[in-house]
């Protein structure tokens, strides 16, 4: 969001480490006595809190995007699945947000898991509220919540009436995308959901188109110019086959990342040390070994020449998930921190806090710095005009 122009008012996070990174990198402490995030340039304002216990009122009316990541745990494929029952389930303070600021547009990340079909009405339960936040899950005599299905039956009757303020509905789109497909060297489903203020006039605004795909990839492998650019020895070569489709589809996007790419471009990162310690003599802030690298049955390393699998927060009891490769010569090792960090588009001075694992994590839980950008160009793209009307006036 920052790269596409937006200035931070305020972000909120819970998790200690993650906040010890946004504070060495880009943002300060939030405090309501002085003036903060005067310019893009100034330091983000950040509340080290349970979101739950934050008030957005003092922003509505400045608001040009709600933007976050709620947490995947409850819906995520490696997860225990509890969906809404999960207390990590923070789509409802998402809607809390929007009522007390009413932003112009939000734009909420989240993993594939959320389409399975066994939360499919719960899915639709969440876009029906996001159409319609200010219709506010009752709570009865007693301190008892409207059960979600009675209140999606409710929304659903509001949302059927002609007569609303415009400023009070959302037109809502969700989409399901692969970062590969944007330039990201990963292959990494998300779910996105994109909502802007329906007196905005923007309920045809689409996803951007895929940039990037396999095809162009294994079209630049098969004629050799992927090859070439990376000079690999002819040993370590191979030849894919490219179909008539691939070949239509390579010609009008550009080819998909890889492990490769991202560990020599935009320099190249080199071997690390087999040591568990920062070198001050180290080029690269968290480029460093780290020992027992394993394959068995549900844990293959990732390939040079491919997109690196998803970058997780944590499977298999060890830190980072599946962060091992194999090299050119077949022998394997872990991933450092900063081949991570590059797999996940973030710059090579990101510095980020904590040991290992805890680094691991805070880059698994994280988007895509470039998907990221791709969604908050676009929503800037179409926010801007409205943006000059309302300067204007």
């Amino acid at each position: 969001m920052h790269n596409s122009g937006f200035r931070h008012l305020v972000a909120v996070e819970l998790e200690r480490r993650a906040c010890e990174t946004l504070r060495a990198n880009i943002a300060e402490a939030f405090n309501p006595e002085v003036q903060q995030a005067e310019t893009l340039d100034s330091p983000w304002p950040l509340i080290e809190d349970d979101i739950r216990k934050v008030s957005f009122g003092k922003w509505r009316g400045d608001v040009d995007v709600v933007a976050g990541g709620v947490p995947c745990q409850p819906w995520s494929l490696g997860g225990v699945h509890k969906g809404y029952e999960d207390a990590r389930n923070l789509w409802p303070e998402l809607f809390r947000v929007i009522r007390e600021t009413q932003p112009r547009a939000v734009v909420a990340e989240n993993v594939k898991g959320l389409l399975r079909p066994s939360f499919k009405p719960y899915y639709d339960y969440i876009l029906n509220e996001l159409r319609a936040p200010f219709e506010e899950r009752a709570t009865r005599p007693g301190g008892e919540r409207e059960d979600w299905h009675a209140h999606d039956k409710r929304l659903r009757k509001a949302l059927d009436k002609d007569r609303v303020d415009p400023t009070e509905r959302y037109d809502v789109k969700y989409f399901l995308v692969n970062a590969a497909d944007y330039g990201v060297p990963q292959v990494r489903w998300r779910v996105f959901v994109v909502a802007f203020r329906s007196d905005l006039g923007l309920a045809e605004w689409d996803f951007p188109e895929p940039t990037h795909s396999d095809a162009a990839l294994l079209q630049a492998q098969a004629d050799g110019s992927y090859w070439e650019e990376h000079r690999v020895a002819k040993r370590h070569r191979y030849t894919p086959d490219v179909s008539a489709n691939d070949a239509e589809t390579a010609e009008r996007t550009h080819r998909w990342q890889t492990l490769r790419d991202a560990i020599t471009k935009p320099t190249k990162l080199g071997e690390p040390k087999h040591e568990k310690i920062e070198h001050p003599e180290n080029r690269y802030l968290h480029h460093y070994g780290w020992p027992g690298a394993r394959e068995y049955p549900g844990h293959t390393p990732n390939l040079l020449d491919r997109p690196a699998k998803t970058i997780k927060a944590g499977v298999h009891g060890v830190p980072g998930g599946e962060t091992v490769m194999r090299k050119s010569d077949g022998s394997i090792r872990y991933m450092t921190v900063r081949e991570a960090a590059r797999v996940m588009t973030f710059p090579d001075n990101w510095e980020l806090a904590g040991p290992r694992g805890e680094k691991m994590r805070q880059l698994g839980n994280a988007v895509p710095v470039r998907l990221g950008q791709v969604v908050a160009d676009a929503v800037a793209a179409a926010l801007r005009p409205h943006l000059r009307e309302h300067a204007e006036q």
